[in-house]
């Protein structure tokens, strides 16, 4: 299934070192578009455009402060998977509430890197996130899964899978779409991945895929979703450079 894309991340890697002002350069255009549409996929109005100004650190008249927040605070949580990555460091729960504190940071400072304490529920998804009193526990289990299981499975596989799980026990009250693709990329990135735009174009099947996996545990759909994106990311790396 990943033949096609080990071939061109083989090819990328024949090519490192990359030219450092077109890795800037890819850099910027996908912190761009990587915030825009993860935060366009949970109803914020800025435009690409408008995050583009925001990130300058320009207010946009007619926002509200938390659409602003939103994209400050995935500027920092993309550099904070950024350390890891070049810190090398392994994935663990304290790192995943860390993440969640920079997307929540000001919009939401007492849910901020705090596993919910109350039952929620995902608008127009037919899963029901478990009650707040199991979050512990299968948290627990996702990395225990992550840790052995998982570490066995393509990157690719891994992290679109560790998304869906995460997703699906929704931990925290708000923020857990946002920090899903977070950690989706973590993994990529630190397998020598670029990382990948779920695109708000693509957020029905997005859904879709994620509710099939929840309520079958069909994870085909949402893998190869994903697998569509890391052939695009490569694909725009491997263009600039040809």
């Amino acid at each position: 299934m990943f033949e096609e894309i080990d071939h061109k991340k083989a090819q990328l890697d024949a090519l490192r070192p990359l030219p450092k002002y077109m890795v800037k350069s890819l850099r910027e255009k996908l912190l761009l578009e990587w915030t825009y549409n993860t935060n366009a996929i949970e109803g914020n109005t800025l435009t690409l455009n408008e995050t583009k100004v925001v990130l300058e650190g320009i207010t946009v008249g007619g926002k509200t402060m938390r659409e602003h927040l939103e994209v400050i605070n995935h500027r920092e949580a993309i550099r904070y998977v950024e350390e890891i990555v070049q810190r090398a460091e392994e994935l663990s729960e304290w790192q995943i509430k860390s993440l969640h504190r920079l997307v929540l940071k000001g919009i939401d400072d007492e849910y901020a890197g705090v596993y919910r304490d109350q039952q929620v529920f995902i608008a127009g998804a037919k899963h029901t996130p478990p009650a707040h009193y199991l979050i512990k526990e299968q948290m627990e289990n996702l990395m225990e899964w992550y840790e052995s299981e998982g570490q066995h499975l393509h990157p690719v596989t891994r992290g679109a899978m560790l998304h869906v799980i995460f997703v699906g026990i929704h931990p925290f009250i708000d923020g857990n779409g946002c920090t899903s693709r977070l950690l989706l990329n973590l993994e990529l990135m630190k397998e020598g991945f670029p990382p990948v735009i779920i695109k708000v174009e693509n957020r029905l099947a997005y859904y879709e895929a994620l509710d099939k996996a929840h309520t079958l545990e069909d994870y085909s759909d949402f893998i190869d979703l994903v697998n569509k994106e890391v052939h695009d990311s490569l694909d725009l790396y491997l263009g600039a450079l040809s």
